[in-house]
């Protein structure tokens, strides 16, 4: 893996652009006349719209006009025709609704967008198609020594009522090792032959923060849990992605994702060919949103050595927090609780150590950053707020806004603590939708606090929405029907009391997505000031049978001012 230095760290340094060219501060208040000046005209206006602003201050509006890429005036139709010139590229919107861009506060772009290149995409129905999609990448294979690396695997979305194992997967490829990663990204299985590489067998003990799944008889299925995956890093060839791989993946998932309406991404585990790899979208006009980088590893102490902390960087590509991970997966079911999985004594898998927890977060703390740690079980997140709640007492900080990176069950006493210790909920806004066959092994008690997106903000709580892509899908209306409804694909609704109402899911996705990166000054809504980052959809997820807001069409996504979506326009 590569390493990016201090020096490529200036290189992506700039100067936000906002309004530079009126004198207009992004995140300032200025009137439209004021902004406008005299005479002047916009860029890009959209008119007869139905535009909601998530401003308080002006809650809907009709129109808006740009200049610059940030947003000069918001009012009527008729207030912003006055700054319309034949040089100004106008967007009618006829009728269709309009909202600030939509925010994704945890995802994995890089990383899925390079393996939509180079990797298999099991996101298959049976284990039939998953053996042949095995085999037929085998037959591709140069030596038996290298990997076949699978990905986006769902045990819940099979016919056959089974979880893969080891020996399916020697069906389909024997002579080379094998390894299909789950959806969650927490857990894999291997073939034989995987295991033996690696020196795994039955005998082979659990390593802590880890598991070696053994049947009844005491031989190994091939399921691999969370640290344990380790036993593996070194062993075979792995096909490696090219630099140039890397910013194809970018392009690719960037712009599929400003397809489905996204106009900012935190990439919630970027390392330093992630970095370099948006550094070269961005220098070849192929980076289509903006990305906060949730750095980790070599990429995190290079920064660190450099001098470097959350918010460098510019609009376009920034330093946000440092990334941890505490504890196993909601959609794997090996996060760590209080209590365990139903019929089960599993409490699931802890990760880091409370220990390991304190002298992470005290480290990046100390040196400016902004801390996220992945916490999804109960007790994992009481670790993790021990530990901000320490640190902030021993070295205050006015603003330090810490995250609990999925956060994802939750009690009356935990929502108390996130409140007073001023911290950020990125809890998953597409899983009870999506991965609703999975919530049996949870119950129905238990996720009447998962996913607690009406308690967080009725503790006035800044919860912001975050998919987990890959582990999620990234489309953000399907993320509001998630929140809205509660119902998975049958119809089953999770958790009723968590609902929210569809302006509270909006804001979940765009003014509180800004402010979990510090940039609501930036974006989040349509006010002047403020990037032109907005979303034009089809309908009104306001209007329409809240079990089809995921069907709505994204008609236009700009960012800066500037159509991302459709592709050319």
């Amino acid at each position: 893996m590569a390493t990016i230095t201090r020096g490529e760290f200036l290189g992506m340094s700039a100067a936000l652009v906002g309004a530079a060219g009126l004198g207009v501060r992004p995140g300032s208040t200025v009137n439209a006349a004021q902004a406008a000046g005299p005479g002047a005209t916009a860029d890009l206006a959209l008119i007869n719209g139905r535009v909601y602003t998530m401003d308080p201050a002006q809650p809907s509006a009709e129109a808006f006009a740009v200049r610059n890429g940030t947003i000069i005036a918001v009012g009527s139709t008729a207030d912003i025709q006055n700054l319309i010139s034949s040089r100004t590229e106008v967007i009618n919107a006829g009728g269709t609704t309009v909202t600030p861009g939509f925010i994704d506060a945890h995802c994995h772009p890089a990383t899925g967008g390079s393996r939509e290149l180079v990797q298999v995409n099991l996101d298959l129905r049976s284990i039939g198609e998953i053996v042949v999609a095995v085999r037929d990448k085998a037959a591709t294979m140069p030596s038996p020594e290298h990997w076949i690396d699978g990905f986006k695997y769902d045990d819940t979305k099979v016919i056959d009522g089974r979880r893969i194992n080891r020996f399916d997967l020697d069906e389909a490829a024997p002579d080379n090792p094998v390894r299909v990663s789950h959806r969650g990204g927490h857990i894999a299985w291997y073939n034989s032959k995987a295991l033996q590489m690696a020196g795994v067998t039955r005998e082979t003990p659990d390593p802590q923060g880890g598991r070696f799944e053994h049947d009844s008889n005491g031989e190994l299925t091939g399921l691999v849990e969370e640290r344990a995956n380790g036993a593996f890093n070194g062993v075979g060839v792995r096909e490696e992605t090219t630099r140039d791989d890397q910013r194809r993946g970018v392009e690719l998932i960037t712009e599929l994702m400003t397809a489905a309406g996204l106009t900012s991404v935190h990439d919630a585990s970027t390392s330093s060919d992630s970095a370099r790899a948006y550094q070269d979208a961005l220098q070849n006009g192929q980076l289509r949103c903006r990305i906060t980088m949730l750095v980790r590893g070599a990429l995190f102490e290079a920064a660190k050595a450099g001098g470097l902390y959350t918010g460098f960087g510019n609009e376009w590509v920034r330093i946000g927090p440092v990334k941890f991970g505490a504890d196993g997966s909601a959609s794997g079911r090996t996060m760590y609780m209080s209590t365990p999985y139903v019929g089960t004594d599993d409490h699931g898998i802890l990760t880091m150590t409370a220990e390991e927890i304190h002298e992470a977060v005290e480290d990046a703390h100390r040196h400016d950053f902004q801390v996220g740690i992945h916490a999804n079980g109960d007790k994992t997140i009481e670790y993790v707020l021990d530990a901000y709640e320490r640190v902030l007492r021993m070295w205050p900080h006015p603003d330090r806004r810490h995250r609990l990176e999925h956060c994802s069950l939750v009690n009356p006493d935990l929502l108390r603590r996130i409140k007073a210790s001023g911290s950020i909920p990125t809890p998953f806004w597409t899983y009870a939708h999506y991965h609703g066959n999975k919530w049996v092994e949870y119950g129905p008690e238990k996720m009447e606090w998962m996913f607690a997106h009406k308690s967080f903000l009725d503790y006035d709580i800044p919860v912001a929405g975050a998919s987990d892509y890959v582990p999620g899908p990234f489309e953000p209306l399907m993320a509001i029907q998630s929140m809205v409804t509660r119902k998975d694909f049958e119809g089953r609704v999770w958790g009723p009391s968590q609902r929210v109402t569809v302006d509270e899911a909006l804001r979940i996705g765009t003014v509180n997505g800004a402010y979990a990166s510090y940039e609501e000054d930036v974006k989040g809504s349509i006010a002047v000031g403020k990037y032109a980052d907005f979303v034009e959809l089809r309908q009104d997820p306001h209007s329409v049978d809240p079990d089809a807001i995921k069907e709505i069409e994204v008609v236009r996504t700009v960012v800066g001012g500037r159509t991302m979506h459709p592709k050319g326009a």
